[in-house]
């Protein structure tokens, strides 16, 4: 691969003429809709991939690439292509309490974690790779495309498939320019994949404007704010392997701060926090981030001869995949008559690590596999979508609500100090914390009030 390969242009190919019809067209070329358009084209599906920006391009995220994701890389063929970039290995995770205890929570064997790699890397990657499946089964990419317009057919469906299931509005295809507005490019397919993240016009469709739901719901409980820089030379984290960090500090509780290295000596150094939490601090996100670097003798020290990257300061917002009470379809609406969403479009970030990227091409694949296009050519059934739904939810629920329930117990001071602490001292909480990278079984024990009593009496 050629040096800094992720500052060149991506050749996406010729362009559909307006009118053009597809199998699939996925609105996002992120991890997630790059992640669906490759699944599509493997499945031998001819995509419409739409993204309004122009490679290369950067996303702001923690940048994490855990895990979960390690499956997909590697069947979409973009592992090596990964490892040759310059990026940082996961070996495991560093906590520390708001009184300064510390521990590590590492992989067993050494196995890998994931990586941290820079947006700007990971997504050129992605992307790249999905323009070349994509135009290799005859469809089409294009870059600079704002979707101005998803399109709906309001005619009758047939009989309605269940409560909340269907409705009488099929969404058919999308208009949209590259940025001459005067002159719309209609495109339509049996399917629509909403994959353009916490805005997505998909997304605003569904949840918003057919069903009447909010994006940012129920008090600002199911969303988060953060906020990135990239340092170079913070102190212990200059290394190219090794655990990433996450740190809960007096003054800025509840929130939690972070430092991922991404390889060459920089770091990606970010704050997190509940958009309702974030009500309670007198300061804004860049402030809460500029007290603990400054003024925490423990994070003052370790930044004392680090050095900022100029214009990497940036914050934005989190659609977490935490339960909503009452709802019929979990963790919110993804789908419609017509349409699916994926990733950051279907609320998907994990509500305690803030990772979304896994769970992101978990759904895109889940979505593909929920189309096919000899019985769907006449339109994407809302019964479809609903069967989608419930597979998501079946496959994340558990770790999502799990996660959820972590969050909240983050949000105490003197259990956070109590939880680390033991963990030192304790070789069955190290266990269950290890063993909590992997396991479901051992992520409920740390939600169970039974188990944590137990913890704190003997």
């Amino acid at each position: 691969m050629p040096d800094r390969f992720w500052e060149q242009p991506i050749e996406s190919g010729p362009q559909p003429t307006s009118g053009s019809r597809f199998d699939i067209i996925v609105v996002g070329g992120g991890p997630g809709g790059s992640a669906a358009a490759s699944y599509a084209a493997l499945a031998g599906h001819r995509v419409l991939l739409l993204d309004r920006a122009v490679w290369p391009r950067d996303k702001t995220c923690g940048d994490a690439v855990g895990g979960k994701s390690l499956s997909h890389v590697e069947e979409l063929g973009v592992r090596e292509r990964l490892e040759a970039s310059p990026h940082f290995s996961i070996t495991g995770v560093l906590f520390s309490s708001p009184r300064g205890d510390e521990i590590q929570v590492l992989r067993p064997d050494g196995m890998l974690s994931g990586y941290v790699l820079p947006r700007l890397q990971f997504d050129h990657i992605m992307f790249q790779r999905a323009c070349e499946l994509v135009l290799e089964v005859g469809g089409a990419v294009m870059q600079g495309f704002s979707v101005r317009e998803v399109l709906f057919d309001n005619s009758a469906n047939g009989p309605d498939p269940g409560p909340g299931v269907g409705d009488l509005r099929r969404v058919t295809g999308v208009a949209g320019d590259t940025g001459n507005r005067t002159k719309p490019l209609v495109f339509s397919a049996p399917l629509i994949i909403g994959a353009g993240g916490v805005r997505c016009p998909v997304a605003t469709a569904i949840v918003q404007e057919t069903y009447d739901g909010r994006m940012v719901d129920r008090g600002k409980l199911h969303y988060s704010a953060a906020f990135r820089q990239y340092w170079r030379n913070v102190r212990g984290a200059t290394a190219d392997s090794g655990p990433i960090e996450f740190h809960y500090i007096d003054g800025v509780l509840p929130g939690y701060f972070w430092i991922f290295p991404v390889g060459g000596g920089v770091c990606n150094v970010g704050f997190g926090i509940a958009l309702r939490d974030l009500e309670l601090h007198n300061r804004k996100l860049r402030g809460l981030q500029e007290f603990i670097i400054n003024e925490v003798p423990r994070f003052r020290d370790r930044f004392a001869q680090a050095e900022l990257v100029e214009g990497s300061s940036r914050g934005w917002q989190l659609p977490l995949g935490s339960p909503r009470p009452g709802e019929q379809f979990q963790p919110r609406r993804a789908f419609a008559s017509g349409a699916m969403l994926v990733g950051d479009a279907a609320s998907l970030v994990d509500p305690f690590t803030g990772e979304g990227i896994g769970n992101a091409l978990l759904s895109a694949k889940l979505a593909v596999a929920h189309f096919d296009r000899e019985v769907h050519v006449r339109g994407f059934p809302p019964e479809a979508g609903a069967e989608y739904q419930q597979a998501l939810w079946d496959k994340l629920g558990y770790e999502l609500r799990n996660s959820y329930k972590i969050q909240r117990l983050t949000r105490r001071r003197w259990l956070l100090n109590w939880f680390i602490g033991k963990a030192r001292r304790k070789a069955e909480l190290r266990r269950v914390l290890t063993e909590s990278l992997m396991s479901r079984e051992a992520q409920a024990q740390l939600t169970s009030p039974f188990f944590l009593l137990r913890q704190l009496l003997f």
